[in-house]
């Protein structure tokens, strides 16, 4: 299988990062590597302030349908057309809000056997 990655566009609200703050919609890059790391799926912020959160992808999944924790990190849907996943860390919190048609699409390319990148 190889590495599966999807560009996407979110909302980020923060007080760990001054510099993510009141951006509105920033791109962020969705990887998933089953030979690196088979459990988890990055959210990678790309360019000039490179930043990337590591998730669970089956807490990714569990949260889309119904709120999940673990580890500092809450999954949940927010209505039919949004998921939010919030950070926790010790220099505070960022929350994250997806589309949850793109994130869902996304996880199914991941139990693909033989997926193919998405194209930007």
């Amino acid at each position: 299988m190889c590495v599966i990655e999807q560009y996407a566009r979110v909302h980020i609200v923060t007080d760990a990062d001054p510099l993510l703050e009141n951006r509105g919609a920033v791109p962020v890059v969705l990887r998933y590597d089953p030979e690196a790391d088979p459990r988890h799926v990055r959210v990678g912020l790309p360019g000039a302030m490179p930043r990337e959160w590591v998730i669970e992808r089956d807490l990714l999944e569990r949260g889309l349908t119904a709120p999940e924790e673990q580890a500092g990190i809450r999954v949940w849907p927010c209505g039919r057309v949004q998921a939010v996943v919030e950070f926790h860390t010790p220099q505070g919190v960022s929350v994250v809000e997806f589309e949850m048609k793109t994130l869902s699409r996304f996880l199914r390319l991941t139990h693909v056997p033989t997926a193919q990148p998405v194209p930007h």
